[in-house]
């Protein structure tokens, strides 16, 4: 099927053959050069898809099945806790009822933790980070008026500020 298009210099009507399709040539009425353009595409040429084969469909909502189901299986593991281990042995000093505290214990027990940390007694604060994150909102809480207040506690006051403000990140990260 022939290319037909227009001179852009002369406006004349051309044929080119579908061969020459995307190259230059000379208008045969003013002798221009001019690109012609590529064939358009006929309708009828429409892509046609293969045919969908069921067996695939089916292998791939059965994979999706056990994804998900596997997913679910991790989740619930994560959410038990895990009963096989027994606890570490914890140091006196750090046994603490586990009744509700008011805000003024949790804020002793979070000043103590700051101030384990930035002595470097990473093992005690860990463990006291444990009891402490079981409080959460009442922590976090605790958290933002230590970190926004202007005069720090006096067991704090010797931690440069910047130190003092990363510790406090760290451990609402940990919540």
């Amino acid at each position: 099927m022939a290319i037909v298009f227009h001179c852009e210099h002369c406006g004349k009507k051309i044929d080119a053959p579908p061969t020459a399709g995307g190259k230059w040539g000379k208008c045969p009425s003013c002798h221009s050069r001019i690109y012609i353009p590529l064939p358009e595409p006929a309708a009828h040429d429409a892509i046609r898809l293969a045919p969908l084969d069921e067996t695939d469909e089916e292998k791939r909502h059965r994979l999706l099945a056990e994804t998900f189901n596997l997913n679910q299986e991790i989740l619930q593991e994560k959410a038990m806790p895990d009963t096989s281990e027994e606890p570490p042995a914890a140091d006196d000093s750090l046994v603490i009822p586990m009744s509700r505290m008011d805000d003024k214990e949790l804020a002793k027990e979070i000043v103590r933790y700051l101030r384990l940390i930035a002595d470097g007694d990473l093992d005690k604060a860990a463990e006291l980070a444990a009891i402490i994150s079981a409080y959460g909102r009442q922590t976090l809480a605790i958290l933002d008026h230590i970190a926004l207040s202007e005069i720090p506690e006096p067991e704090l006051a010797n931690i440069p500020s910047h130190v003092l403000s990363g510790l406090i990140r760290n451990l609402r990260s940990q919540l």
